[in-house]
């Protein structure tokens, strides 16, 4: 089984697809993807996101509020700990920091990572985090506020090894996107050399960073194939045994994903 861990199925480019949604979906059904999980970005988005998850069997969703979005609006503790108790959301996210981007957003998007945390630990789910020029920040808020026991994962991972080992300390998984197979990720494919394989997920983050060979293309589901068979390529095993123990690590992260 193969499993997209990060898509946002509510921004997909369907151009390509009369029938829109259900088509994209059974094209990477097609090709070995059996499960996705929708991740949810703001406030404005949520229900979006879940009608989604409720429409398809095979899809999960999340609820959080992107770094990049706080100042659209925020989620306070309560209301993802509510949202959150509806029966196909799986973690809390896609939070995080983004100092790339929004460096002058800092304190808000503390403030809003602080709270996604505290709001997982409080309905033991794990929690999604988006992270890129802010790695002490990122690691310093998640031992403060973090629930190590559900802990979490750090998607579309573009760190560097120092962060990953700190991150699976905390009981982290590392996921990995199309970045990976970009002729300039040399320094990334080093640490996912060295990442064990049941600290592992990948992801697509689609319709963003589609992998070689569709590079510069909307990105979609389908091409988690293309990520997990470089990431197989690199790890030294085959594609049967990366997907099968991608998919293991995503239900031991995300149990609710099993229903």
């Amino acid at each position: 089984m193969l499993i997209d861990s990060h898509c946002h199925l509510d921004r997909l480019e369907l151009g390509a697809y009369p029938g829109g949604l259900p088509d994209a979906l059974a094209a990477a059904q097609a090709r070995g993807v059996e499960k996705f999980l929708c991740v949810g970005i703001s406030v404005q988005h949520r229900e979006q996101v879940l009608a989604i998850a409720e429409r398809y069997d095979a899809v999960v969703a999340s609820v959080g509020v992107h770094p990049l979005d706080v100042e659209s609006g925020l989620a306070s503790e309560s209301q993802l700990v509510d949202w959150a108790r509806h029966p196909k959301i799986v973690a809390i996210g896609e939070t995080g920091l983004d100092y790339y981007y929004s460096a002058d957003s800092k304190p808000l998007q503390r403030r809003s990572f602080a709270t996604h945390l505290e709001a997982a630990a409080a309905a033991a789910l794990p929690v999604i985090v988006h992270t890129r020029d802010a790695r002490n920040d990122t690691l310093e808020l998640i031992r403060a506020h973090g629930d190590l026991e559900h802990a979490g994962v750090l998607h579309c991972f573009t760190e560097d090894w120092q962060m990953a080992s700190k991150a699976m300390d905390m009981n982290y998984l590392i996921s990995i996107s199309g970045i990976v197979t970009f002729r300039n990720a040399s320094a990334l494919r080093d640490v996912v050399k060295r990442v064990p394989l049941d600290r592992l997920l990948v992801e697509t983050d689609s319709p963003y960073l589609a992998p070689v060979p569709y590079r510069g293309k909307p990105n979609e589901p389908q091409y988690v194939r293309e990520v997990a068979e470089f990431v197989a390529e690199l790890k030294g095993v085959s594609f049967e045994t990366l997907a099968a123990r991608t998919a293991a690590n995503f239900f031991r992260l995300f149990p609710r994903a099993r229903g």
